[in-house]
């Protein structure tokens, strides 16, 4: 079932049209205005030593996930986790391009959320950095609020309400025309191919990108694994969906740092249960998990 909004009068039907221009507008130019480096830092970020008003903090660095041992001193964040700088840039990068609209500790177990300043300051970020991560958190908090997409038949607004369907029903433009006029939740092109689907419809050039990297990603050869062949590198989380990439290092085994579910990058099941027919550093009983074909949605308890 889906909503739009119909067309009462000619004044009416003009003022909501202005208002749907104007907010298109709006949420184009905050686009514009935001680039999205895709990389994370590559140049290492030190803190002072000298610096009297960070905490240090003889601790493992809790943000560092792909184990790349940054050098820099360990400080302690308002929620007690160390971190480095770059670390915590990368990490707050990560849920940026994620799109998510606010900055949340990934050390396992905690949900504490860190202010932009807090961030700023303790991620040492320079002053192109700290624009992109307002502007980003600017963009995603208005995107999350925009639950509705336009209508390329008639520029009405329509809300989608099933969200594992990429096929809407446009109400105005079925009452206009006579006939049923269906569109892409993704594309926003006229709907082409079979519903409902949840990945792509039949236009050409229509993909999620998050399903794009799933797809072409390179398979990953694990250091301490043996015997693993044909991984993808790249694995969405079986519980929550964000995406992971394996450092290659270290057991098969990945907490997810949103949800903190703990599984396993080869077989995809929960960790518990893939240890109990297979070893951490071993082949797995059920052989290597498919490439995936949809991003799983976090069902929140």
């Amino acid at each position: 079932m889906f909503t739009s909004l119909g067309v009462i009068s000619c004044y009416a039907h003009n003022r909501v049209r202005r208002f749907l221009v104007a907010s298109r507008a709006r949420m184009a130019g905050l686009l514009h205005s935001v680039t999205l480096p895709r990389v994370p830092t590559t140049q290492e970020k030190c803190y002072d030593p000298h610096d009297p008003t960070l905490k240090f903090v003889d601790k493992e660095d809790d943000l560092d996930f792909l184990y790349e041992g940054f050098k820099s001193l360990r400080a302690q964040m308002s929620c007690g986790h160390a971190v480095t700088p770059t670390s915590l840039t990368n990490w707050c990068r990560r849920l940026l391009e994620q799109g998510e609209s606010r900055f949340v500790c990934g050390a396992f177990g905690c949900s504490a959320e860190w202010t932009l300043a807090e961030v700023c300051k303790m991620a040492l970020l320079d002053p192109q950095e700290t624009e992109y991560f307002r502007k980003t958190l600017e963009f995603n908090a208005a995107r999350q609020r925009l639950i509705t997409r336009f209508c390329p038949g008639c520029g009405s607004a329509v809300t989608r309400e099933n969200g594992s369907d990429l096929n809407v029903l446009c109400k105005v433009c079925t009452s206009v025309k006579g006939q049923t006029f269906e569109f892409c939740w993704q594309c926003l092109k006229e709907w082409k191919g079979a519903r409902p689907r949840k990945d792509r419809c039949g236009n050409r050039g229509c993909c999620n990108q998050s399903l794009k990297t799933l797809k072409e990603c390179p398979d990953i050869i694990f250091d301490s694994v043996k015997g693993v062949h044909g991984c993808p590198s790249v694995r969405a989380c079986p519980t929550c969906g964000f995406l992971l990439e394996h450092s290659k290092r270290h057991c098969k085994s990945l907490v997810c740092p949103r949800c903190k579910v703990k599984f396993c990058f080869v077989c995809l099941k929960i960790f518990t249960e893939c240890t109990t027919t297979s070893g951490i550093s071993a082949p797995c009983s059920s052989g290597v998990a498919p490439r995936q074909t949809s991003i799983p949605v976090w069902q929140k308890k």
